[in-house]
């Protein structure tokens, strides 16, 4: 009997072994961030192969190489970044200000302030269209920004709160989270077109687009990656993700999608199989509260921050962090 249990407890190990090869990435780096508080999106920065992290007070500016710190933005109520390197300035959004930062790439100096709606976001650079897109949570409206002026062009009321968004050549599409569905931006015209609803998708955060194949990925808070085609305005496929999904991104070299889940902690990858369907290709376990992620298309590195965390509070919505614990993971292709 002892030698029929240990059989069966060496064939589990080892197909848990096996499972744990199969996963489609592996961790490459865990370094130490200095600052204490919540963070936001990140960005990375292909020409300095740097990130930029929304960190409370600050836009964290961190090598991507090794972690290292190479210099910080202030910021009041920071929530994410968007770059023009054509231009050499980078758009950073305040939340609790209600404005924009613009800041030089180079020397990462504050230039200006653009003053933008309430509680703006997300935020993105159309390189179709060369404007600066904010999503303005709770004033619910999309902010375009001309990186040349510095000046604001259009505000667009899409009567939600707005997350995050991605673009294609003719269009914005913004994950309206509260309402469930996508919004619609003709990025000519300035205009709002069309909405799409997402049944069944609740809170629409992160957002992420195939622009070969017309195809968004958006990250829904129940977990789930609900696929839209842009083409024909509607869901074509769900797959499930991880409890707490909330950042998306999409690797065109390698056919990925991917969504972070913060409350699980786990990396979703999902693929298009040879039926033209979509399927998960795993669940890299990461660290609880790894929510928001950046990518480097060109490496295929995925780039994560957390922090550790003390027992839950009665009234809030989440645990305390710890201090001293702001970490950045790195995660590469295993094969």
């Amino acid at each position: 009997m002892k030698r029929f249990v240990a059989a069966v407890v060496l064939v589990c190990l080892a197909a848990v072994a096996g499972l744990a090869q199969d996963l489609p990435y592996k961790q490459v780096g865990k370094y130490h961030l200095p600052g204490e508080g919540g963070w936001d999106y990140i960005k990375y920065d292909p020409d300095g192969n740097r990130l930029f992290i929304a960190h409370g007070t600050s836009i964290l500016v961190a090598s991507a190489e090794d972690g290292k710190t190479l210099g910080e933005i202030p910021a009041q109520g920071a929530h994410g970044v968007a770059l023009v390197p054509d231009k050499g300035l980078g758009f950073a959004t305040n939340g609790r200000a209600g404005t924009v930062t613009v800041f030089d790439l180079k020397t990462l100096t504050a230039k200006s302030e653009i003053k933008a709606g309430e509680g703006p976001d997300a935020i993105i650079y159309d390189e179709h269209s060369k404007r600066v897109i904010v999503m303005n949570g709770r004033s619910k409206d999309v902010m375009v920004i001309n990186p040349e002026t510095l000046k604001v062009e259009k505000s667009i009321p899409l009567g939600g709160k707005l997350e995050f968004a991605a673009s294609d050549k003719g269009h914005v599409y913004v994950n309206v989270e509260d309402l469930g569905q996508i919004a619609v931006i003709d990025s000519k015209t300035w205009t709002a077109t069309a909405t799409w609803k997402l049944d069944g998708c609740e809170e629409p955060g992160g957002l992420a687009i195939d622009e070969k194949h017309g195809v968004l990925f958006s990250a829904c808070g129940n977990a789930k990656m609900f696929l839209v085609s842009t083409s024909l305005g509607k869901v074509i496929g769900t797959v499930p993700t991880g409890d707490g999904t909330d950042a998306a991104r999409y690797d065109s070299g390698l056919n990925y999608a991917l969504a972070s889940n913060g409350a699980s902690g786990t990396l979703s990858v999902i693929r298009q199989n040879k039926d033209g369907n979509y399927e998960s290709a795993g669940n890299v376990p990461t660290q609880k509260g790894a929510r928001t992620m950046a990518l480097d298309p060109k490496t295929h590195k995925v780039f994560l921050v957390t922090a550790d965390f003390g027992p839950p509070v009665e009234g809030q919505r989440r645990p305390p962090i710890l201090p001293n614990t702001f970490t950045l993971l790195v995660y590469a292709p295993a094969k």
